[in-house]
């Protein structure tokens, strides 16, 4: 089964769905998003909207972070989230890299770097942090 099945019943109908977000995992622990740039996905200036980057960026994280939960983990919740955004595009398709820097038991770090194929310009850098979320214990 490949990644974006494994994914669908955690993202069908949800946000990345709907901007048309795709994802893989490489047994090396990277994560990669796809999105192909539509007119939604721009501001009305015509350059891509900061929002756009930010939920590719998240979400890709966010996947990244569904595989690589410890064993009897639930979930997790981004905790914090930063975002430099260096440059734009007008079209194409983007990609996000989302690289582990932290794999602990209650948080996990990642950074994730996007970038324009067209050009392969990078358009922004993010870093988050996840906590990861574990069954309330029973009285």
């Amino acid at each position: 089964m490949n990644s974006q099945q494994e994914f669908k019943p955690h993202g069908e109908g949800y946000l990345f769905d709907h901007l048309g977000m795709t994802f893989s995992f490489d047994p090396s622990g990277v994560a990669t998003g796809l999105l192909s740039l539509e007119r939604h996905h721009f501001s009305w200036e015509g350059r891509i909207h900061a929002g756009t980057l930010f939920a590719l960026a998240d979400s890709c994280a966010g996947f990244g972070c569904l595989k690589s939960l410890p064993e009897g983990a639930t979930g997790f919740a981004t905790l914090e989230a930063k975002t430099n955004f260096v440059a734009t595009t007008d079209g194409g398709t983007i990609k996000a890299v989302a690289t582990p820097k932290h794999l602990g038991r209650s948080t996990q770090m990642w950074d994730v770097e996007i970038i324009s194929e067209k050009d392969q310009k990078t358009l922004a850098w993010f870093r988050c942090t996840q906590s990861i979320l574990w069954p309330k214990p029973t009285i």
